[in-house]
Protein backbone atom coordinates (compact mmCIF):
# COMPACT_ATOMS: atom_id res chain seq x y z
CA UNK A 1 0.00 0.00 0.00
CA UNK A 2 1.48 3.68 -0.80
CA UNK A 3 1.62 6.44 1.41
CA UNK A 4 -1.25 7.85 -0.51
CA UNK A 5 -3.41 5.09 0.02
CA UNK A 6 -2.43 4.45 3.72
CA UNK A 7 -3.48 7.86 4.49
CA UNK A 8 -6.95 7.09 2.82
CA UNK A 9 -7.66 4.04 4.66
CA UNK A 10 -6.74 6.04 8.15
CA UNK A 11 -8.78 8.54 6.81
CA UNK A 12 -11.60 6.18 5.67
CA UNK A 13 -11.48 4.36 9.12
CA UNK A 14 -11.42 7.29 11.22
CA UNK A 15 -15.17 8.77 9.28
CA UNK A 16 -16.13 5.37 10.07
CA UNK A 17 -15.39 5.82 13.22
CA UNK A 18 -17.04 8.80 13.55
CA UNK A 19 -20.36 8.16 12.10
CA UNK A 20 -20.09 4.93 14.43
CA UNK A 21 -20.45 7.70 17.55
CA UNK A 22 -23.28 9.82 16.04
CA UNK A 23 -25.36 7.06 15.27
CA UNK A 24 -25.10 4.41 17.99
CA UNK A 25 -27.77 4.58 20.56
CA UNK A 26 -27.51 4.63 24.56
CA UNK A 27 -28.68 1.09 24.72
CA UNK A 28 -26.06 -0.07 21.86
CA UNK A 29 -23.24 1.68 24.06
CA UNK A 30 -23.66 -0.27 26.46
CA UNK A 31 -24.61 -3.81 25.17
CA UNK A 32 -21.34 -3.18 23.32
CA UNK A 33 -19.57 -2.77 26.17
CA UNK A 34 -21.09 -5.50 27.67
CA UNK A 35 -20.31 -7.71 25.18
CA UNK A 36 -16.61 -6.59 25.75
CA UNK A 37 -16.53 -8.19 28.96
CA UNK A 38 -16.80 -11.56 27.40
CA UNK A 39 -13.10 -13.21 26.71
CA UNK A 40 -13.18 -15.52 23.72
CA UNK A 41 -13.77 -19.13 25.09
CA UNK A 42 -15.40 -17.95 28.53
CA UNK A 43 -18.13 -19.94 30.09
CA UNK A 44 -21.55 -17.81 30.63
CA UNK A 45 -24.38 -18.41 32.41
CA UNK A 46 -27.40 -15.48 32.15
CA UNK A 47 -30.42 -16.18 35.43
CA UNK A 48 -34.17 -14.36 34.95
CA UNK A 49 -35.19 -10.97 33.61
CA UNK A 50 -31.55 -11.37 31.73
CA UNK A 51 -32.24 -9.64 28.19
CA UNK A 52 -29.46 -7.18 27.93
CA UNK A 53 -27.22 -10.06 28.68
CA UNK A 54 -28.51 -12.20 26.48
CA UNK A 55 -28.28 -9.85 23.46
CA UNK A 56 -24.83 -9.19 24.43
CA UNK A 57 -23.79 -12.75 24.57
CA UNK A 58 -25.07 -13.07 21.13
CA UNK A 59 -22.99 -10.13 20.01
CA UNK A 60 -20.15 -11.55 21.37
CA UNK A 61 -20.38 -14.87 19.50
CA UNK A 62 -21.23 -13.00 16.45
CA UNK A 63 -17.93 -10.52 16.68
CA UNK A 64 -15.02 -11.30 18.76
CA UNK A 65 -16.19 -14.45 20.75
CA UNK A 66 -17.44 -17.10 18.91
CA UNK A 67 -16.24 -20.21 20.92
CA UNK A 68 -17.62 -18.66 23.95
CA UNK A 69 -19.96 -21.23 25.86
CA UNK A 70 -23.67 -20.10 26.99
CA UNK A 71 -25.46 -21.56 29.70
CA UNK A 72 -28.97 -19.70 29.41
CA UNK A 73 -31.50 -20.67 32.75
CA UNK A 74 -34.12 -22.40 30.46
CA UNK A 75 -31.51 -24.98 30.40
CA UNK A 76 -30.55 -25.23 27.83
CA UNK A 77 -26.50 -25.13 26.29
CA UNK A 78 -25.12 -22.86 23.85
CA UNK A 79 -28.99 -21.92 22.38
CA UNK A 80 -28.70 -20.35 19.12
CA UNK A 81 -30.02 -16.48 19.61
CA UNK A 82 -30.87 -15.65 15.87
CA UNK A 83 -33.16 -13.17 17.65
CA UNK A 84 -33.92 -11.43 21.12
CA UNK A 85 -37.17 -12.91 22.40
CA UNK A 86 -39.60 -10.33 25.18
CA UNK A 87 -38.66 -12.88 27.76
CA UNK A 88 -35.51 -14.23 28.91
CA UNK A 89 -37.11 -17.35 30.31
CA UNK A 90 -38.99 -17.75 26.70
CA UNK A 91 -38.51 -21.65 25.76
CA UNK A 92 -37.39 -20.07 22.16
CA UNK A 93 -34.01 -20.05 23.69
CA UNK A 94 -34.40 -24.08 24.00
CA UNK A 95 -33.84 -23.95 20.09
CA UNK A 96 -30.69 -25.52 18.61
CA UNK A 97 -28.89 -26.22 22.13
CA UNK A 98 -26.19 -28.78 21.76
CA UNK A 99 -27.44 -30.41 25.40
CA UNK A 100 -29.57 -29.29 28.51
CA UNK A 101 -28.38 -27.93 31.91
CA UNK A 102 -30.32 -27.89 35.12
CA UNK A 103 -30.57 -25.24 37.71
CA UNK A 104 -28.97 -27.45 40.01
CA UNK A 105 -25.85 -28.10 37.44
CA UNK A 106 -25.42 -24.73 36.98
CA UNK A 107 -24.89 -24.21 40.40
CA UNK A 108 -22.53 -26.91 40.66
CA UNK A 109 -20.71 -25.27 37.55
CA UNK A 110 -20.78 -21.85 39.64
CA UNK A 111 -19.50 -23.38 43.10
CA UNK A 112 -17.03 -25.49 41.21
CA UNK A 113 -15.41 -21.82 39.40
CA UNK A 114 -16.54 -23.33 36.13
CA UNK A 115 -18.69 -19.80 35.05
CA UNK A 116 -16.31 -17.62 34.10
CA UNK A 117 -18.58 -14.76 33.71
CA UNK A 118 -22.15 -13.65 34.64
CA UNK A 119 -24.23 -10.21 34.32
CA UNK A 120 -26.27 -8.91 37.36
CA UNK A 121 -28.74 -6.43 37.79
CA UNK A 122 -29.95 -4.08 40.97
CA UNK A 123 -32.49 -1.91 42.49
CA UNK A 124 -30.13 -0.69 44.08
CA UNK A 125 -26.10 -0.79 44.08
CA UNK A 126 -24.15 1.30 46.57
CA UNK A 127 -20.26 1.74 46.24
CA UNK A 128 -19.26 -0.85 48.33
CA UNK A 129 -21.13 -3.19 45.68
CA UNK A 130 -24.17 -4.23 47.88
CA UNK A 131 -27.00 -4.54 45.55
CA UNK A 132 -31.04 -4.75 46.72
CA UNK A 133 -32.73 -6.78 45.32
CA UNK A 134 -35.48 -7.77 47.82
CA UNK A 135 -37.54 -4.37 48.52
CA UNK A 136 -37.84 -0.89 49.83
CA UNK A 137 -37.70 0.01 52.95
CA UNK A 138 -37.24 -2.67 56.14
CA UNK A 139 -36.75 -5.55 55.12
CA UNK A 140 -39.58 -7.08 58.08
CA UNK A 141 -41.96 -4.27 56.45
CA UNK A 142 -41.22 -3.35 52.95
CA UNK A 143 -42.72 -0.52 51.75
CA UNK A 144 -42.19 -2.21 47.55
CA UNK A 145 -41.17 -5.61 47.37
CA UNK A 146 -38.88 -6.52 44.20
CA UNK A 147 -38.74 -9.18 42.14
CA UNK A 148 -35.97 -11.10 44.65
CA UNK A 149 -32.78 -11.99 44.93
CA UNK A 150 -33.50 -15.68 42.93
CA UNK A 151 -29.74 -17.43 42.92
CA UNK A 152 -28.26 -13.77 42.99
CA UNK A 153 -26.64 -13.94 46.77
CA UNK A 154 -24.45 -17.15 45.48
CA UNK A 155 -23.92 -16.60 42.16
CA UNK A 156 -22.11 -13.22 42.72
CA UNK A 157 -19.35 -14.97 44.94
CA UNK A 158 -19.47 -18.07 43.07
CA UNK A 159 -18.50 -17.02 39.51
CA UNK A 160 -14.96 -16.06 38.58
CA UNK A 161 -16.23 -12.53 37.50
CA UNK A 162 -19.66 -10.95 38.35
CA UNK A 163 -20.23 -8.03 36.56
CA UNK A 164 -23.61 -5.46 37.82
CA UNK A 165 -25.49 -3.88 35.11
CA UNK A 166 -28.22 -0.99 35.43
CA UNK A 167 -29.75 0.29 31.81
CA UNK A 168 -31.20 3.46 33.81
CA UNK A 169 -28.67 5.45 36.31
CA UNK A 170 -30.40 7.65 38.99
CA UNK A 171 -29.75 8.66 42.34
CA UNK A 172 -32.34 5.81 42.94
CA UNK A 173 -30.45 3.22 41.86
CA UNK A 174 -26.84 4.09 42.92
CA UNK A 175 -27.00 5.19 46.58
CA UNK A 176 -24.78 5.62 49.75
CA UNK A 177 -26.63 2.31 51.01
CA UNK A 178 -28.56 -0.13 50.23
CA UNK A 179 -31.89 -0.36 52.06
CA UNK A 180 -31.55 -4.57 51.96
CA UNK A 181 -28.07 -5.89 51.15
CA UNK A 182 -29.71 -8.97 48.80
CA UNK A 183 -25.96 -9.65 47.64
CA UNK A 184 -22.47 -8.55 48.67
CA UNK A 185 -19.58 -9.64 47.64
CA UNK A 186 -16.65 -6.86 48.85
CA UNK A 187 -13.89 -9.05 49.12
CA UNK A 188 -13.00 -8.25 45.47
CA UNK A 189 -13.79 -5.16 43.38
CA UNK A 190 -16.97 -5.50 41.24
CA UNK A 191 -17.30 -3.95 37.67
CA UNK A 192 -20.76 -1.81 37.34
CA UNK A 193 -22.15 -0.72 33.96
CA UNK A 194 -24.50 1.68 33.61
CA UNK A 195 -26.04 3.75 30.74
CA UNK A 196 -23.83 7.03 31.43
CA UNK A 197 -20.37 4.86 31.91
CA UNK A 198 -18.45 2.51 33.73
CA UNK A 199 -17.71 2.07 37.62
CA UNK A 200 -15.47 -0.52 39.88
CA UNK A 201 -17.01 -0.93 42.88
CA UNK A 202 -15.89 -2.52 46.48
CA UNK A 203 -14.78 -2.53 50.24
CA UNK A 204 -12.48 0.58 49.05
CA UNK A 205 -15.03 2.52 47.64
CA UNK A 206 -16.22 3.52 44.01
CA UNK A 207 -14.44 4.39 41.27
CA UNK A 208 -15.29 5.87 37.83
CA UNK A 209 -12.68 4.08 35.57
CA UNK A 210 -15.15 5.56 32.02
CA UNK A 211 -17.93 7.57 30.58
CA UNK A 212 -19.86 6.94 27.50
CA UNK A 213 -19.38 8.93 24.41
CA UNK A 214 -21.59 11.74 25.37
CA UNK A 215 -21.59 11.48 29.04
CA UNK A 216 -19.61 14.24 30.65
CA UNK A 217 -18.08 13.42 34.72
CA UNK A 218 -20.27 16.20 35.96
CA UNK A 219 -24.06 14.45 34.18
CA UNK A 220 -22.38 11.11 35.68
CA UNK A 221 -21.95 13.12 39.23
CA UNK A 222 -25.71 14.55 38.90
CA UNK A 223 -27.35 10.93 38.42
CA UNK A 224 -24.44 8.90 41.08
CA UNK A 225 -26.07 8.65 44.83
CA UNK A 226 -22.89 7.65 46.36
CA UNK A 227 -19.35 9.45 46.52
CA UNK A 228 -16.91 7.96 43.91
CA UNK A 229 -13.46 8.73 43.03
CA UNK A 230 -12.68 9.83 38.91
CA UNK A 231 -9.42 8.43 37.29
CA UNK A 232 -8.19 12.30 35.49
CA UNK A 233 -7.92 12.51 32.41
CA UNK A 234 -10.91 10.57 32.39
CA UNK A 235 -11.08 7.12 29.80
CA UNK A 236 -14.19 7.40 27.38
CA UNK A 237 -15.86 4.36 26.80
CA UNK A 238 -15.43 3.09 22.63
CA UNK A 239 -17.88 3.34 20.43
CA UNK A 240 -19.08 0.09 19.41
CA UNK A 241 -17.74 -1.20 16.14
CA UNK A 242 -19.65 -1.16 12.68
CA UNK A 243 -19.80 -5.26 13.52
CA UNK A 244 -21.54 -4.91 16.78
CA UNK A 245 -23.58 -2.20 15.56
CA UNK A 246 -24.42 -4.77 12.83
CA UNK A 247 -25.26 -7.79 15.39
CA UNK A 248 -26.94 -5.81 17.64
CA UNK A 249 -29.45 -4.24 14.96
CA UNK A 250 -30.24 -7.68 13.49
CA UNK A 251 -30.21 -9.92 16.14
CA UNK A 252 -32.83 -7.22 18.35
CA UNK A 253 -34.76 -6.11 15.49
CA UNK A 254 -37.75 -5.54 17.64
CA UNK A 255 -35.42 -2.59 19.31
CA UNK A 256 -36.01 -4.80 22.80
CA UNK A 257 -33.00 -2.54 24.06
CA UNK A 258 -33.94 0.62 24.27
CA UNK A 259 -36.56 0.02 26.36
CA UNK A 260 -34.68 -1.57 29.07
CA UNK A 261 -31.72 1.30 28.59
CA UNK A 262 -32.21 4.81 29.04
Amino acid sequence: MTAPEAAAATAATAAQTATTATTATTAEILVAAMAREIEDGAVIATGVASLLAILAIAVARATHAPRLTYIACVGALDPEIAALLPCSEDLGYLDGRSGEVTIPDLFDHARRGRIDLMFFGAAEVDAAGDTNLSGAGPLERPRVKFPGVAGAASLRRWVARPVIVLGRQSRRNLVPRVQVASTSDRGRRTRLLTDLGVFEVGAAGADLVARHPGCSAAAIAERTGFAFRSAHPLPVTPVPSPESLRAIRRIDAGGLRDRLVG
